[in-house]
């Protein structure tokens, strides 16, 4: 048996999918990105299973879907006891866990997050690049301690500069605990904040960016027409056209900001080189979430559940551990990687644990080509964002995605989505209302349906005799 290996878990806040050179944008600066590709395995098709900060967090660090976790929203006052989270798991079994930035399983409005039993040992934590807490607010301490004032520099006219993001915090934590740790096991989750809102690159790395070579959003007139009428569904914003939105200066800011991580991801991977650790590290790239930057005349996040906005990131490296250069075109779901975390600890996987491993895609022997990995997957939003703060009216909603179609419910409403992804992979043909596709529409509502009971149904406590 392989020793376990050290586990590098680099995740973005709010990333679509296509913002990778190597997997088909040419728009973007990712070299450091691209070479993980290059070097390990992409799933091309990874969902999480809430379009939203905390719910999602929950879930692929549990392995359950967000309501199985009983952890739907942002905001929320506390953590369930049960289950642990994975680091606590890993912990217990002996790897040395750190956390660096973000964690965000409970909320950290009017209060630095509470810590719960979470197996870090190294905790070096920023929930937001802002200056809101008095007390614990780690990165917003290390610029003090450079001379620096975080929310004066925000508002300037140069913005934070590189050399005091966010981002660039995140790598000298993660350096510190990498020179800290050269005996393995480790896992280190690195969680900065970009390229969530709001889109304020440093300077620099804005200057690299023009808005007007920028391809735009995926957007059609008549997506306002639609949005309209989803105007009581939770959204972060009504419906505009890219021109009232600025999309294409926000799209510039956005990509400026991945550049960014881009680089500094290069100085961890550097690092664990130089330290001879790299031939032993799995590297996981990915992102809660992802971001709507003016599709379908939307920006930021909420109850839809488009691609650019549930589909995401998902890379995995490690020199002759991992396949070379090979694309999963397969359904993912991050769940899926909590179960692949226990594979490369060799901890059981715990019975209540909703994902399956993704080792058999990895191997760089192995027969499986990734070509069909799930036969669906799933997304949920369970008044996951504070109506009062979207405008909306506290939505429930879930997404069913199989092979070729997708079905988004807004339940209560009597609204919903549903697209072929074969044809109109970007969404705008809305077949929801359709009659020639009611056959369709009714297969696809009992399919999801069937997903959220045998998925989400919570059945109590374990047991112990037959009456």
């Amino acid at each position: 048996m392989e020793p376990r290996p050290n586990i590098l878990w680099y995740c973005t806040d709010q990333q679509r999918f296509d913002t990778i050179g190597a997997l088909g944008n040419p728009f973007v600066q990712t070299p450091t990105i691209d070479s993980l590709v290059q070097e390990g395995v992409a799933f091309t098709h990874a969902y999480c299973q809430s379009p939203i900060c905390t719910p999602s967090r929950a879930s692929f660090l549990t392995g359950l879907y967000p309501s199985r976790v009983h952890n739907t929203r942002n905001g929320n006052e506390r953590f369930p006891d049960f289950p642990p989270v994975v680091s606590k798991l890993l912990s217990d079994s002996g790897y040395r866990c750190g956390l660096v930035g973000k964690f965000h399983l409970q909320s950290a409005g009017k209060r630095t997050e509470p810590r719960i039993d979470d197996g870090y040992s190294f905790w070096r934590f920023s929930h937001a690049p802002r200056d809101d807490w008095a007390v614990g607010h780690d990165y917003a301490d290390w610029v003090r301690s450079k001379g620096g004032d975080l929310d004066a520099l925000r508002e300037g006219e140069d913005r934070v500069p590189a050399a005091l993001h966010q981002t660039t915090w995140c790598s000298e934590m993660a350096l510190e605990f990498i020179r800290g740790n050269q005996g393995a096991p480790w896992m280190l989750c690195v969680n900065p904040y970009d390229p969530h809102p709001p889109f304020i690159p440093p300077r620099s790395y804005a200057e690299q960016f023009s808005a007007e070579q920028m391809p735009g959003p995926h957007f059609r007139e008549s997506d306002l027409h639609q949005q309209i009428q989803f105007a009581d569904v939770d959204f972060q914003g009504s419906p505009r056209s890219p021109t009232d939105m600025k999309a294409k200066e926000a799209q510039a800011n956005y990509y400026a900001m991945i550049a960014l991580i881009d680089d500094q991801l290069a100085r961890i991977l550097a690092e664990l080189e130089a330290s001879g650790q790299r031939e032993n590290t799995m590297v996981v790239f990915m992102s809660d979430h992802g971001e709507a930057l003016g599709d379908h005349g939307l920006m930021y996040k909420g109850c839809r559940f488009y691609e650019g906005l549930v589909r995401v990131p998902l890379i995995v490296s490690c020199p002759g551990r991992v396949a070379t250069n090979k694309r999963c075109a397969g359904l993912v779901e991050l769940i899926d990687l909590t179960a692949t975390l226990f594979d490369w600890a060799q901890i059981p996987l715990p019975e209540y644990v909703q994902g399956r491993s993704l080792t058999p895609y990895l191997d760089p022997g192995g027969a499986e080509d990734g070509t069909v990995i799930r036969e669906s997957v799933r997304s949920e939003y369970f008044d996951a964002l504070d109506a009062a703060f979207t405008g909306g009216t506290g939505s429930f909603a879930t997404m069913y995605r199989n092979g070729r179609h997708k079905l988004s419910l807004y339940h209560g409403t009597g609204l919903g989505e549903l697209y072929d992804l074969e044809s109109d992979p970007w969404e705008f043909d809305n077949l929801w209302a359709n009659a020639a596709f009611n056959d369709l529409k009714s297969n696809l509502i009992a399919a999801s349906f069937d997903q959220h009971v045998l998925l989400t149904t919570d059945v109590g406590s374990r047991r112990i005799a037959p009456m």
